[in-house]
């Protein structure tokens, strides 16, 4: 079982390398992917999760249009994690247009999976976070 957590900022450098933060980078192991994520995020997979959302994929009847397109859209994005010898990871370009991350991010920790986002769409995306966190709560039934 997998336990990412909490909330991290950080920058790309010159290079458009970033570092996997120490609480996220033990969870996620050495071997993550990233993929096109929702709400215009990157998610991050520990290898085991990777797996897991392929097999799902694989169950699919492919004679659906839309899940075709959908399975294409979201298999095609996913890029292996390659660490240089100082922990940094290159972000692959189209993953970086795709969720608007120019040099400020943020990464969140989502239980199986971490996430990364662009600081300005993730500040947007969670303005009203506060004012809606019961219902938020709530809605989960913990």
């Amino acid at each position: 079982m997998f336990f990412l957590t909490g909330e991290y900022n950080h920058q790309l450098d010159a290079k458009n390398r970033i570092r996997i933060p120490a609480k996220l980078k033990k969870e996620l192991g050495d071997n993550y992917y990233f993929a096109k994520g929702t709400d215009g995020c990157i998610f991050i997979f520990p290898e085991e999760i990777a797996k897991e959302q392929f097999a799902k994929i694989n169950e699919e009847k492919m004679s659906d249009a839309e899940k075709r397109r959908g399975i294409r859209s979201f298999t095609k994005s996913f890029a292996a994690a390659e660490e240089d010898n100082q922990g940094r990871v290159v972000l692959p370009a189209n993953l970086r247009e795709f969720a608007h991350i120019k040099k400020d991010v943020v990464f969140c920790g989502v239980g199986n999976r971490a996430e990364l986002w662009a600081k300005e769409v993730y500040d947007e995306y969670f303005a009203d976070d506060d004012e809606n966190y019961n219902e938020y709560f709530d809605s989960l039934g913990i």
